[in-house]
């Protein structure tokens, strides 16, 4: 009687139904990694860029007709038209759009300069070193953030007025060297960003405080900073309340002369969405040169983590 051997039946290969407890091996995703965006993620961005990117568009266009073909039809139009270097002539004829636009460069310039300046120094203080009274006045400046422009006007004025600043490009700029958000927006960029042992450090080597300041604590905040002149820059240059007040018409800033063509009996909308057009130009810039260097930081500080 001859005796037969049991064969052994293969095993299962991992990652199919019939391997270990009838399950299938799903592989894993590395950690960071995310899915491809979808056509609706695409859908949602190009509808969100079209509403931010129509107003533009259409002050653009309306920019470029003349008034007759603005007001002729009931519809809009939205295709540009052939009239806009002549509407932006006008704008240029018909006021003092040169000097607003040198007199917004000084403000929004030196605004933005000084509050980097400044609120850095602040916050590195705040941040880093220890003196009495820091976390009062810590809280004192974080309270002034919660009291309205407009309660402060009056006190304000009366202040420019006895310093003698009324009527002069220093009214603007003097209030706005430094502001409280951006005193606490730099405390914290460096109280998260710096670590304590690399001001140690310097402190080692000996660089005093200016010093650690400018090579320790200005290369590890670059990018806070270029975010914070870019949107002082910005709100200098579309203020309205304040320049309105503090400097006569003949001598004021961009907004006060977009308001000199909107103003009178009747409004020609074309000659004052060319003055718009010129008005933004000068922001598109600083604002894609900036925007070139927080994506630059933020992608190097990525690549380093």
């Amino acid at each position: 009687m001859a005796v037969t051997t049991p064969t052994r039946a293969p095993a299962p290969r991992a990652g199919t139904p019939d391997g270990p407890r009838g399950l299938r091996r799903v592989p894993r995703r590395g950690p960071g990694r995310l899915d491809k965006a979808g056509p609706f993620a695409y859908a949602v961005l190009a509808a969100i860029t079209l509403a931010s990117v129509f107003p533009l568009y259409w002050s653009f266009v309306v920019a470029s007709h003349d008034d007759n073909s603005v007001l002729a039809g009931s519809t809009p139009p939205l295709i540009p038209g052939g009239h806009l270097i002549e509407n932006i002539q006008r704008v240029f004829e018909l006021s003092a759009f040169w000097q607003a636009l040198g007199n917004s460069f000084i403000v929004a310039g030196t605004t933005a300069v000084s509050n980097v300046l400044l609120a850095s120094l602040a916050g590195f203080a705040f941040a880093k070193l220890t003196f009495p009274g820091r976390n009062p006045l810590l809280v004192c400046v974080v309270i002034t953030v919660m009291v309205p422009t407009q309660l402060g006007i009056i006190p304000l004025y009366m202040l420019v007025t006895d310093m003698g600043l009324y009527g002069k490009l220093s009214a603007l700029i003097v209030p706005a060297l430094v502001s409280a958000v951006g005193v606490f927006w730099m405390r914290q960029a460096i109280e998260e960003n710096i670590p304590d042992e690399l001001i140690e450090a310097a402190r080692m080597d000996g660089a005093g405080l200016l010093r650690t300041y400018w090579h320790v604590i200005v290369p590890g905040v670059r990018t806070t900073a270029t975010v914070l002149g870019m949107f002082t820059f910005m709100f200098a240059w579309n203020d309205y309340f304040w320049p309105l007040i503090a400097l006569p018409p003949e001598n004021g800033t961009v907004q006060i002369a977009l308001n000199q063509l909107a103003a009178g009996y009747y409004t020609d909308y074309t000659l004052m969405l060319a003055g718009v057009v010129v008005s933004v130009l000068p922001v598109l810039v600083v604002f894609t040169v900036l925007a070139r260097r927080i994506v630059s930081g933020v992608m190097a500080g990525a690549v380093k983590g």
